[in-house]
């Protein structure tokens, strides 16, 4: 997870740049295939509106010209003198019977020549006679026909042609649209009889199947609401008053079409009425279906994928192009920050890459010449602050130790003197002379006997001294006066409460470091409150914990420098941070990257 964040991290701006272009691009060919689909919707609905509206035309002249011949049947029927006489009659002998059967029959032929080729003829009479022409398509007898809710609704409209739906028991379950017509007396207008023109709902089908097709169907619906008639055999008898009200709404309107869900479907709605028939035919086109057909989805993602695929590649290598020139941009300068800052850039990659790698190559020079400048400007000025501080020797040192050498001699103890002006002779050689020198370990222990020396003379032995020095860290160099002033802090400040104790001296090698320990058994202190007062306490040579804390960072960089830990009560230690170094420099060179980051951050 690491390795992938780092990663991530890295890449970020290619990531970024990437991620736009990709969202951009999808975006683009969605909105694109979107559109396309929905301007071939729309070219689709105007084209197919007006194709199904010019066959809609073809079907109703089919159903006029039917009507025409169910009105020209019905007033042939109506002016037949023979028919009318056999349906009139109500007792005739078996021979006149026979004759008027075969007589009647015979006018019917010459009648039914003009009816639609799948059409029946059955004649009824009040008398109860039935003459059917295709009595097997329906095999109905004169009662059950005087019965019936068409003969009775024929009845109470005697002066129309009515068309009205049958099915059930009475059809035997074949639905049929019947037209029928009461035949009345002129002068008195009397029933003697009924037309009745059947035509199977499958027969009737032929008007209009050929212009039908999956997702392109037609229905016939009465003024009643109920399907009389469709290509879909399920729709046959069902009652849909809202597609009436929407056929209706769409003929009054002179409305080209209708978008309805019926059905359980979204269908777009094409009607035209037939008012001789009492019937509207509705053609519903399943908007769905048909648009699947015409506009292949699935091709059309298939390509919008593959454009998007090719954009995307395209950007990629295009992006990683630019992001790889910046990216390298910035590894350059983030080594840079850490190791070396006198090494310029590659001015590689693309325009603009090569154009930020000129312009930080120049600014890196102008920054060069001004870090040199500063560094031999701090150099100067720090080596003179320390000179200066070096030889502010703190004078009650020096009065306090001339007056214990002259009490010496007073005492007659003329060794003891001697031996303390001897150790106070290298000690003041060491502070006074080059600050910027490196001297051994070895050196500084025996500085450090010399100044203990002297202060036991002062002291007594009430404050004790021990130190541990690994014989391996001898050779090695080290700052003059970094460990003498804390030596010296705890002899004047860390025993003004206890009287007794120890001060421990531990020097010893660390890994690739130089460890440089002094401990006391004093007093102790909040570190807090020593570091607020470092003004008021000054060490021997002057120079302040701060100081040489600072002192230590500007020679050797952060990781190096000065940790002090205190405890009221029970003591202070400090520990001493410096690197190894094996060969004595005369002048100590600050480093230029540590003064560079100091100078940038700050």
């Amino acid at each position: 997870m690491k390795n992938f964040l780092k990663i991530i991290r890295h890449n970020s701006l290619f990531l970024k740049m990437f991620l736009i272009m990709l969202v951009s691009i999808v975006a683009v060919s969605v909105l694109i295939t979107f559109s396309t689909i929905r301007m071939s919707h729309n070219l689709f609905m105007e084209t197919f509106s007006i194709t199904n509206s010019k066959v809609l035309s073809q079907i109703k002249q089919e159903f006029e010209s039917f009507s025409y011949s169910v009105v020209f049947t019905t007033m042939s029927v109506e002016n037949n003198g023979t028919i009318k006489r056999s349906l009139i009659q109500d007792h005739v002998t078996s021979t006149d019977e026979s004759s008027s059967v075969y007589t009647i029959s015979q006018q019917m032929e010459n009648i039914y020549s003009d009816s639609p080729n799948e059409a029946n003829m059955i004649v009824l009479g009040e008398n109860k006679r039935l003459f059917n022409m295709k009595y097997a398509h329906w095999p109905v007898t004169a009662q059950e026909l005087l019965d019936h809710r068409i003969t009775q609704y024929t009845r109470a409209n005697p002066g129309t042609i009515m068309y009205q739906y049958v099915d059930g028991k009475i059809t035997n379950d074949v639905p049929m649209l019947v037209a029928t017509k009461a035949l009345m007396e002129r002068s008195t207008d009397n029933i003697y009889g009924y037309l009745y023109i059947p035509i199977r709902e499958r027969d009737l089908r032929e008007f209009y199947g050929g212009y039908t097709s999956k997702g392109n169907d037609v229905l016939l619906i009465d003024g009643s609401g109920q399907v009389v008639s469709s290509n879909k055999q399920e729709w046959i008898g069902q009652y849909e008053s809202d597609l009436l009200a929407v056929a209706k709404d769409t003929e009054e309107n002179n409305l080209e079409y209708q978008e309805v869900n019926v059905f359980d479907k979204d269908y777009l709605l094409l009607s035209a009425s037939l008012p001789a028939l009492d019937l509207y035919l509705i053609n519903l086109v399943d908007q769905e279906m048909v648009l699947d057909n015409l506009v292949d989805t699935k091709e059309i993602v298939f390509i919008s994928a593959l454009i998007v695929l090719i954009a995307v590649v395209v950007v990629f290598l295009i992006s990683r192009r630019i992001t790889n020139s910046l990216r390298r941009l910035v590894r350059q300068i983030s080594d840079m920050a850490k190791y070396d800052f006198g090494k310029p850039i590659d001015e590689s990659g693309g325009y603009e890459a090569r154009k930020i790698a000129i312009a930080f190559n120049y600014m890196l020079n102008e920054l060069q010449e001004h870090v040199d400048e500063l560094l031999q400007t701090q150099r100067r000025q720090r080596k003179a602050e320390l000179e200066a501080l070096q030889h502010q020797i703190n004078p009650h040192f020096l009065y306090n130790t001339l007056t214990s050498v002259k009490f010496l001699v007073k005492e007659g103890k003329k060794e003891a003197a001697f031996d303390t002006i001897d150790a106070l002779i290298p000690l003041l050689q060491n502070a006074l002379g080059n600050v910027d020198e490196t001297i051994t370990v070895e050196q500084e222990v025996a500085n450090i006997h010399n100044y203990v020396q002297i202060n036991q003379m002062r002291y007594g032995d009430r404050i004790k001294v021990n130190s541990l020095i690994s014989p391996d860290c001898l050779h090695y160099h080290l700052p003059k006066l970094v460990i003498q002033p804390f030596i010296e802090n705890a002899f004047f400040h860390a025993f003004t409460k206890k009287k007794y104790g120890f001060i421990q001296i531990l020097i010893a090698q660390r890994g690739d470091k130089l460890i440089c320990e002094v401990i006391d058994t004093g007093d102790g202190m909040e570190v807090d409150k020593m570091q607020s007062k470092k003004g008021k306490r000054q060490l021997f040579s002057g120079i302040g914990v701060r100081n040489v804390h600072e002192r230590i960072q500007l020679l050797y960089g952060p990781a190096y420098g000065v940790e002090i830990t205190s405890e009221v009560g029970k003591g202070t230690k400090i520990k001493i941070t410096l690197p190894l170094s094996d060969e004595k420099t005369k002048d100590i060179t600050i480093s230029k990257n540590n003064t560079k980051r100091r100078f940038l951050d700050g």
